[in-house]
This record gives structure tokens, sequence and C-alpha cells, in this order.
């Protein structure tokens, strides 16, 4: 049996995870990266495929015959053509709730760098600013308190879930839209128009899908307050970047924080790459060390249910 890892570079920094693992099932090919034209021939005639970003189009899938596995090294699976893969009779298995804590985490250091201004002090700081200071308290940046503020949260998954618990401990009112309502949520569900219209702060956690592509759109930011910060984590196509650019050129929108683009590696023409007030990660939330090993923890537990006869995570099959 063959096992294919098309992107493992995406999986981990100078070797700091191995492959070996799953070494145990099957002889494994693990390639850095792969690009479109290469997929089919990467995989080839593997049973098995281990992939996080990398496209599974329909034409791979066709030209892939003995592939009967793909295990998502991700909890999004928007880069795999699902309807090919289950007329193929493909198990497709994706890895969950392995991002949590992690991505939770990630919105709240976003939240929290804007409302205490830490980068602001530093620089001052080293540039001599405290120094030639009057008083031993110098605050020539405003810094705001959490409690009391609006946290609107758009998807109540496990991460929406976990960001609303820690709003929450901070004194946040938070509100909670999301497309089903959940029947054991202690916060106030709302509309979308009225999570974009109330919020502070705003942070989204639904996947990519017909209905939540471009859902930051003209019309949504024109609803946010001025002084409102916005945090996209979850999938870059879910904002519209030349409404966003344009709002917070205008001050229509205080602050947004992106770990995710409509292109990934950034592009060079994006709209939002010189806007001061718009702070933009390289889709790192998920990526805590601890993060990865729990997500190839999960990756091999998935191939192991599924050779045994008792898939798990599956997403279709």
């Amino acid at each position: 049996m063959k096992l294919v890892i098309t992107d493992w570079q995406t999986m981990c920094h100078e070797n700091e995870l191995s492959p070996a693992c799953f070494e145990e099932f099957a002889a494994v090919t693990a390639y850095p990266l792969t690009e479109p034209a290469e997929t089919a021939r990467h995989i080839g005639d593997a049973q098995l495929l281990l992939c996080n970003k990398t496209p599974i189009t329909a034409d791979v899938i066709a030209a892939c015959p003995d592939l009967r596995y793909i295990g998502v090294l991700a909890t999004g699976y928007n880069n795999i053509d699902m309807d090919a893969a289950k007329a193929a009779g493909i198990t497709v298995c994706n890895a969950g709730t392995y991002s949590t804590d992690a991505v939770a985490q990630y919105v709240f250091a976003q939240i929290l760098h804007h409302y205490n201004s830490i980068h602001l002090y530093d620089s001052n700081v080293r540039s001599g600013g405290w120094m030639k200071a009057p008083a031993f308290s110098y605050f020539p940046y405003p810094t705001h308190e959490l409690k009391g503020k609006t946290l609107s949260i758009i998807g109540y998954g496990s991460i929406g879930r976990q960001v609303a618990r820690i709003g929450d401990a901070f004194g946040m009112e938070v509100l909670i839209s999301t497309r089903t309502k959940p029947a054991d949520c202690p916060f106030q569900l709302v509309s979308v128009e009225d999570a974009f219209s109330r919020a502070d702060v705003l942070t989204i956690h639904t996947p990519l899908t017909p209905e939540t592509k471009g859902l930051i759109s003209k019309e949504n930011l024109a609803r946010m307050k001025p002084s409102a910060l916005l945090i996209n984590s979850a999938r870059g196509p879910i904002a519209d970047e030349a409404a966003l650019a344009d709002a917070l050129r205008s001050g229509k929108l205080a602050a947004a924080a992106l770990d995710v683009l409509e292109t990934e590696p950034m592009s060079a023409d994006t709209p939002l790459r010189d806007i001061p007030n718009c702070i933009i990660t390289p889709h790192i939330a998920w990526s805590p060390l601890e993060t990865r090993q729990r997500l190839l923890g999960i990756a091999y537990e998935n191939l192991r249910c599924y050779l045994s006869g008792s898939p798990q995570n599956v997403v279709s099959g």
C-alpha cells in the first residue's frame, strides 16, 4: 500500500515534525509542496493521500483511480472536490477540532494588541519617549478595557464557542450569529446584520461556503461602528478585500486583523497590503507547535481507524 503526502512543508518547520509515524501503514512519499499541474503525477497509484491545501480536483481524482482515502491535514476541506470524491467512493476525513485553542488564542492576541496599544508603547519607549516624560506614567496612546465591550462572533463551532468563553471571562457582552440555532448556547443569538452593527469586536469563525463568501461586504461593513475591530482568521474569500480596504482607509472601520487573504501567499497587489490600521499575519493562527503535534496525532488516528474498518471524522465516504 502507498501513501502520498502532497504538501508536508505546510506541517513543519526545519523538521520539527516527521511523517515517519505513517510508515506503520504504508510506504510513504512526502513531497514538500505540490504544484497543481503535478498533483496527479505525485499521487500516482497511491491508495492513501494526506494533504493540507493541495487542490484535489475532479480531474485529479479521475486521474488517480486507485485512490481510496484522503486525510485532510486541516479542519477545512474546500480544496477537495467533495462531489467527485464521493462519486469515486473515496473516504475523506478531516482533523476536526485540533486548532480550537490556538485560533481562539490568536483572536485574543489581536484583541489585546488593539486595545492595549502595546506595539505603540514599545516603539515609543525604545525611541526615548518615556525618558523625556514629565511624570512617572506616560500614556500618549489610548487604551481600553475589554469589560463591557460587545464581542460579535459569527459561527458557533468549536472555535466560536471557545472565543465566546474567553470573551465572557473578560466581561465582554457576547453575541452569537450562527446558521443553526444551538440548543446549549448561553449567549444572545442575533442576526448577521445585528452582529455587524452592534460589535465593538467582530470575529469570523465559519467555513468558506457559497453563503459565507463575501460576507464581509460593503453593505455589512457600512453597518459597523467606526470604532470597531474586525478579525478574520477563517478563510480569506469571506472578505471582499476591496470593500474592507475602502472602509479602513475612509475611517468607517477603526482596524482589521487578518490571518487569511483571498490569495495565499499574499499577492503583491492586494488592496490591504499597505494600510496602517490593517494587521496581516501569514495564516499562522493554527500553527503553534503543540497544535500541529495534535493535528498529526489526529491524522494518524484517522488513518488507523479507516484501515481498521471504523473510520472517524468522516466528511465524505
